[in-house]
């Protein structure tokens, strides 16, 4: 858990500074651009003669550096600021989008096989079934709580793959038991449970984290879910209670109310 807070801390940092960065590049543009701009502008069409215009724009530069226009000074280096906010807003936006879109690249590429043979670990899990109980050859619906905390796990944390009909020791047991217990039993009808529990116990707007794909691999079915991070605390509501759980190592633990604010609060 401290790796994770010493990630969230230095990307918090890195965050902050760009914000500062463009706070001040933004306020140093609107000073000495759009200042100049509007003064140029103004001197044209009020036909000012003289000085040059150039003379004319230094002049009020100039003089706005003495401090002798507090006004224009503020205004314009005020929506410089904002306008600088607005742009490191749309950057780190669009900075996210591709990493998203390269994690998402990354993970497409690994084989499922090798990704099997290295076995679970900070980034994968696997789960023998969704709603099959294996041992007692039977469906049970609270298995399926095992999967959503994972998932949570997964998007508290920094993501992760987790891979259903691959039991803990690598061997492939496939999702035709599942099908089974499904009013759609393929695919389709699998990823639609998969989506319907998680947005009935996670929240339906915790689906964008989540990409569902199957593989055949030894002639049985295997569901892959990529699990993109999410930048708001993900809670799983299980008997009328909410529960917080997080990735930590190769396993997924609850953390309680204290450790959970403050893990939320250090990951902002």
């Amino acid at each position: 858990m401290e790796g994770l807070k010493d990630i969230m801390s230095k990307k918090r940092e890195a965050l902050n500074r760009l914000f500062i960065v463009a706070i001040l590049g933004g306020a140093l543009a609107g000073f000495f651009i759009l200042y100049p701009i509007n003064e140029f502008v103004y001197y044209y069409e009020h036909g000012v003669e003289k000085p040059s215009v150039w003379t004319f724009i230094s002049h009020q530069v100039f003089n706005s550096l003495r401090g002798n226009n507090p006004l224009k000074t503020t205004f314009y280096t005020g929506v410089g600021a904002a306008f600088g906010v607005l742009v490191a807003f749309l950057f780190n936006a669009w900075r996210r989008k591709i990493e998203h879109i390269q994690k998402l690249h990354s993970a497409l590429e690994e084989n499922l096989g090798a990704l099997i043979t290295q076995g679970e670990g900070p980034k994968l899990e696997f789960k023998s079934s969704f709603r099959w109980d294996v041992r007692q050859n039977k469906m049970n619906r609270g298995l399926e709580n095992a999967v959503l905390k994972t998932l949570a796990g997964f998007m508290n944390g920094q993501g992760g793959t987790l891979l259903i009909g691959v039991d803990d020791d690598g061997n492939v047991l496939g999702l035709e038991k599942d099908y089974e217990t499904l009013r759609k039993k393929n695919r389709d009808g699998f990823e639609l449970a998969i989506m319907t529990a998680v947005s009935r116990k996670l929240g339906p707007e915790i689906c964008q984290h989540l990409h569902v794909m199957f593989h055949t691999i030894e002639g049985k079915d295997v569901c892959r879910i990529l699990v993109t991070p999410s930048h708001q605390p993900v809670f799983v509501r299980q008997d009328k209670t909410t529960k917080f759980y997080l990735r930590t190592g190769g396993s997924t633990r609850e953390l309680n109310i204290e450790e959970a604010m403050s893990y939320v609060a250090n990951r902002r």
